[in-house]
């Protein structure tokens, strides 16, 4: 008897628990809900020889930061889709294994090839999408544009109530500044499907870019209490939280929001998001002139440190500098600063030199040298989008460049910089700040 997955392509098992469990894990999995692990897991012992469960089993490794693991599951798959598989899950099985070893660029090209081929194999037409996906930390300048692009692609091939490609088709949208178009598209994939964190992350964020703070905070509120907190977004969905409160001034709920949720000792985030979820949340405290209570810092540096120790990671790097800077580290930030030229030098940094710049940058604004802070940021501030991740998360490096404008008494050009800002959206904070330098 042959099994199908959700989009319809065959699955080389001849165990319908397998199938079925794998179905499962995969919802799971692409909704960033809980209990992915155990569905995949059960497929597997129901058909100990089916590659495609190991394989999404070695993504959901990657996306908990284990690399090891990671890399013995996609081995394992790697075997038995040989001697049992497909073409299309041969392909399968062989970009995910590119992207876990690190080989982005090949990933990337051998994604959209894949897509090209297998429209509907969903796990692989994620891999470029996301806010930290193959097109995000391909260094590209474009990639918003190109997420819309490899969606709008493919569109055909969905229906309507496809809560999986409404999620990603909506927040590519948003991101690429077609608010309007993605909220609509989220909106319809959060009532297919309730249990979708990454549909619920992705709205908060369209959101947050229509200057819809309260409807953010809203969602957030009602939402978030049933998603449990082993949940991989749970702390990065408090985060947008707690950006609401500081566009409104409000560093009290910020904080609180931070202690509840977003802190390393309380999130069971990807590191990745813990790591840039709380050095962005204080840095920004800090840079908005709310005083960042003692004791924060150091065990986000700790963490950190633990997690990446080495430099060459953009979206990473330009985090780490915050933590540094902070910190007064200012011996780190500039290893990290050097390392990072190295890389640029030798061609292997795909984000290039907007990297080693924010580093210096961010330095020179914790040192209150905030015309230095300028010479660095201004002349890079429109090449920062190479470093990946989203306009959100991005946006810290923004903040931090108007207000050393501010600081520095570079009123015409804090000014302008305001002003574009507020026409793409409603902004307090920035209300605020406009009305005190025209004062």
């Amino acid at each position: 008897m042959l099994h199908f997955d959700r989009h319809g392509l065959p699955l080389s098992t001849t165990s319908e628990i397998a199938a079925e469990c794998y179905r499962e894990g995969m919802d799971l999995l692409l909704s960033a809900w809980p209990g992915a692990a155990e569905a995949l897991d059960a497929s597997i012992a129901a058909d100990p020889d089916f590659a495609l469960a190991h394989a999404a089993r070695a993504r959901l490794h990657t996306t908990r930061a284990e690399p090891d693991k990671a890399r013995e599951r996609i081995a394992t798959a790697t075997g038995l889709v040989a001697r049992r598989g497909t073409a299309r899950e041969r392909s399968h099985v062989e970009v995910l294994s590119l992207a876990i070893h690190g080989a982005s660029a090949k990933a990337l090209e051998r994604a959209l090839a894949h897509a090209d081929t297998w429209p509907r194999d969903v796990l692989i037409l994620s891999l470029p999408l996301g806010a930290f996906g193959l097109f995000a930390f391909s260094g590209m300048a474009d990639h918003d544009q190109a997420r819309v692009d490899l969606c709008e692609r493919h569109a055909r091939h969905y229906g309507a109530d496809d809560w999986w490609f409404l999620t990603y088709r909506g927040w590519s949208h948003a991101e690429n500044g077609a608010v309007g178009r993605g909220r609509d598209l989220l909106q319809r994939a959060c009532e297919l499907r309730r249990n979708n964190a990454n549909a619920v992350h992705a709205h908060a964020h369209a959101m947050f870019e229509s200057g819809a703070g309260e409807d953010a905070e809203a969602l957030i509120a009602d939402w978030l209490p049933g998603y449990d907190r082993t949940g991989i977004l749970h702390g990065h969905i408090a985060w947008h939280a707690a950006l609401v409160a500081l566009e409104r001034g409000d560093a009290e709920q910020a904080l609180a929001l931070y202690a509840e949720h977003v802190q390393p000792s309380v999130s069971a985030g990807m590191p990745i998001n813990v790591v840039s979820d709380a050095a962005s949340l204080l840095w920004r405290l800090r840079a908005y002139g709310h005083a960042v209570p003692a004791g924060l810092w150091e065990p986000v540096a700790a963490y950190a440190e633990r997690s990446f120790s080495q430099a060459g990671f953009a979206f990473i790097d330009a985090h780490m500098a915050l933590l540094e800077a902070a910190t007064g580290d200012k011996a780190a930030v500039e290893r990290r600063a050097e390392a990072l030229t190295r890389l640029v030098e030798a061609g292997t940094l795909a984000a290039g030199p907007v990297v080693p710049a924010i580093c210096r940058a961010t330095l020179a604004f914790a040192e209150e040298e905030y015309a230095g802070c300028v010479r660095l940021l201004e002349p890079v501030a429109a090449e920062v989008v190479r470093i990946g991740g989203s306009g959100a998360q991005r946006e810290v490096l923004e903040d931090t460049l108007l207000v050393a404008l501010m600081r520095s008494g570079e009123v015409a050009k804090a000014r302008a910089l305001l002003d574009r800002r507020l026409h793409r959206r409603p902004s307090p904070r920035d209300t605020r700040w406009r009305g005190l330098l025209t004062a």
